[in-house]
């Protein structure tokens, strides 16, 4: 149901978006906790950036509740990160952090189809294999080596 994709020597999970649904759904939205820490995981780990912590963004979208706020504005900073990674690989459609939290607010574990979809953009276009780029034309040159 996931494969995993190795960049620069580290791993990433290429999971179904329906699968992430189907399983959030069966455990009653545990996975959905594993599953949101899982990808703030692999953000922080692919940028490097040791200010996303996976930890608190899982605190958000758990315990927050009770303030309410948290887990919004974690969901909205997750998204963020992908919209970043996303413009940093050139990939044309892009997520929406609005819609995200919208879907949060609305039905939480739907935001994992949505994010899921656009995590694998991501992992595809950082191996070379990004289904977002067209092919190149015929008897176009190959790029020059790098």
């Amino acid at each position: 149901m996931a494969e995993l994709v190795t960049i620069d020597g580290r791993s990433y999970k290429k999971r179904d978006p329906l699968g992430v649904l189907g399983l959030s759904f069966i455990t009653f939205g545990i996975y959905w906790w594993y599953w949101y820490w899982a990808i703030n995981d692999e953000l922080r780990r692919y940028e490097r950036d040791e200010t996303i912590r996976p930890g608190i963004a899982l605190l958000a979208v758990t315990l927050g509740w009770i303030l309410i706020v948290p887990p919004f504005i974690s969901m909205y900073n997750t998204s963020l990160h992908v919209v970043k990674d996303q413009q940093r690989l050139g990939i044309a459609q892009q997520l929406s952090p609005a819609i995200n939290v919208i879907l949060l607010l609305f039905i939480g574990i739907a935001t994992g189809i949505y994010t899921q979809e656009h995590l694998n953009r991501i992992w595809d276009a950082a191996r070379g294999t990004s289904p977002s780029l067209p092919p190149p034309a015929p008897g176009a040159l190959p790029p020059p080596p790098a």
